[in-house]
C-alpha cells in the first residue's frame, strides 16, 4: 500500500484536516441523535474520513461526485452546508433535499454531490454517463465515484470499468474497503485479495492500493488520478483499505467483528495519526486545537438547527418526482 509520499503543502494538509474533523464530529453528534430517537438510521463513515477529505480538497468546483449509502462524508467534503446535511438526516423541510431524500440520497448538485445511491453498484454507470458527457463537449471536469468493496462483486462495476477503460474517460473510481460488506467480510466471498485493485489489470488499469487511513497518501493518490483524468489519462481504480469504526449501519451493533481486529484498527485511526503528523512538521497545538473545536461547535449548531426545524410542508409531497417537478405521468 502507498504510505511514503511526497508531503502536500501544508496549507492543503491543514485543509484536509479541518475537513476530517468537521466529518468526525458531524457524524457523532448524528448518531448521539439517533440514540437519542430523534432521527432515523444511517450508514457512518467515522474512522474512513481520510478518503473523502483528501478527494475532497483536490476537486475542483465542476468536478462531480458520486457516493454509496455511505455518504454523508462525500457530502460534506464537497462543501455542502453542515446545517442543511444534518436537517435532511432528520427528514426535515430545512435540509438539503427538502427532507425528503434522507441519509442514503444526499444530493447538491451546485456542489457537485451528484447524489448517494442505495442500490449497490447501481451509481457507477451513471457516474461513466457524466464522464462521457464531460468528454463530449471537450471539458475537463472529472467525475469521481466512491463504493464499497461489496460493490466489486456487482456486474455494473464490471460494466462501468470496461466502458470507462475503452472509451478512456475521465473517471476515478474509488473503492473504499473497509472490509465488511455489511456484515460479511469480503475476503470470504470474494477470489482475489484485493477486491478492486486485484481486478484493474482486467480492464488495463494500473493496480492501485492506498492506506485509506493515511491522509498524505490519500492525497498523493487522489490528486495524481485526478490530475490523470483531467488532463486526458483516462481513467483510473483505487482501492483505499480502510475500516469503519461502528457497525454498518448505526443500527447495527458490529458484533460479528472480532474485538482484537476493531482495536488493532482504533490504533489506525486517521486523525490523531494525521494530528501527530502536524504537530511534528511544525502546526502549534493552540492552532489544531482551534480548529478541533469549530469543528465541534459547527456540528453541534448543525444538530440544534436540525432539531429545531420544521418538518416538510404535506403539500410538497407530491413535487419534484418528474423532470417537470410534478407528479402527475407523462407519456
Amino acid at each position: 500500500m502507498t504510505t511514503t509520499v511526497d508531503l502536500p503543502p501544508m496549507d492543503e494538509r491543514l485543509a484536509m484536516y479541518r475537513r476530517m474533523l468537521e466529518i468526525r464530529c458531524f457524524e457523532e453528534d448524528w448518531t448521539r441523535l439517533y440514540h437519542s430517537g430523534r432521527t432515523g438510521p444511517g450508514h457512518s463513515s467515522i474512522g474512513m474520513e481520510a478518503i473523502a477529505a483528501a478527494f475532497g480538497v483536490c476537486m475542483r468546483p465542476k468536478d462531480s461526485t458520486y457516493a454509496t449509502y455511505r455518504g454523508h462524508a462525500h457530502t460534506l467534503a464537497r462543501g455542502v452546508p453542515m446545517k442543511g446535511v444534518m436537517a435532511e438526516l432528520l427528514g426535515r423541510g430545512t435540509g438539503i433535499n427538502g427532507g425528503k431524500g434522507g441519509s442514503m440520497h444526499l444530493t447538491s448538485v451546485e456542489h457537485g454531490m451528484m447524489g448517494s445511491y442505495a442500490i449497490v453498484g447501481a451509481h457507477l454507470p451513471i457516474a461513466a454517463g457524466t464522464a462521457l458527457a464531460a468528454k463530449y463537449r471537450g471539458t475537463d471536469d472529472v467525475t469521481v465515484c466512491f463504493f464499497g468493496d461489496g460493490a466489486t462483486n456487482i456486474g455494473a462495476f464490471h460494466e462501468a470499468l470496461n466502458l470507462a477503460a475503452t472509451w478512456k474517460l475521465p473517471i476515478v473510481f474509488v473503492c473504499e474497503n473497509n472490509q465488511y460488506m455489511e456484515y460479511t467480510a469480503i475476503t470470504e466471498v470474494t477470489a482475489v485479495p484485493r477486491p478492486a485493485a486485484d481486478r484493474a489489470p482486467a480492464y488495463g488499469l494500473e493496480s492501485i492500493v492506498v492506506d485509506g487511513n493515511h491522509a498524505d497518501g490519500m492525497y498523493a493518490v487522489a490528486s495524481s488520478a485526478i490530475a490523470g483524468a483531467r488532463n486526458g489519462g483516462g481513467p483510473s481504480l483505487i482501492e483505499a483499505v480502510t475500516y469503519r469504526h461502528l457497525g454498518h449501519a448505526s443500527s447495527d451493533p458490529g458484533k460479528y467483528r472480532p474485538e482484537q481486529e476493531i482495536a488493532e484498527w482504533m490504533r489506525r485511526d486517521p486523525l490523531p495519526a494525521f494530528r501527530s503528523k502536524l504537530v511534528a512538521a511544525g502546526i502549534a497545538e493552540d492552532k489544531l486545537e482551534a480548529m478541533e473545536q469549530e469543528a465541534k461547535e459547527m456540528a453541534q449548531e448543525a444538530a440544534t438547527f436540525a432539531v429545531n426545524s420544521p418538518l416538510p410542508d404535506p403539500a410538497v409531497a407530491e413535487t419534484n418526482l418528474w423532470a417537470d417537478g410534478g407528479s402527475a405521468w407523462r407519456r
